[in-house]
């Protein structure tokens, strides 16, 4: 199970968008400083994920969201999310 995921960090106002195959992992490394964007911003909350059988297509996820450079579609994605049913 591969994941698209995004991340917010209410200290410097901003979204970061990622690939994993271990979610939990890798919040765990944000938030501990690892990689030198993320260490600016802890504590990061996890605020979006989507779920994917292969690690291209999560790849392919994360580039259609960056792509967009926009955070209101980033905002949108997230609020779509908020009132969808587990």
């Amino acid at each position: 199970m591969w994941f698209t995921y995004i991340l917010y960090s209410n200290k410097i106002n901003k979204y970061y968008v990622g690939y994993t195959s271990d979610l939990e992992l890798r919040i765990l490394r944000h938030n501990s400083g690892w990689g030198k964007y993320s260490s600016r911003g802890t504590p990061w909350k996890l605020v979006y994920f989507e779920k994917f059988a292969s690690k291209s297509e999560a790849i392919k996820r994360e580039n259609q969201i960056k792509k967009k450079k926009s955070r209101k579609y980033i905002e949108k994605l997230i609020s779509f999310a908020e009132g969808r049913p587990e």
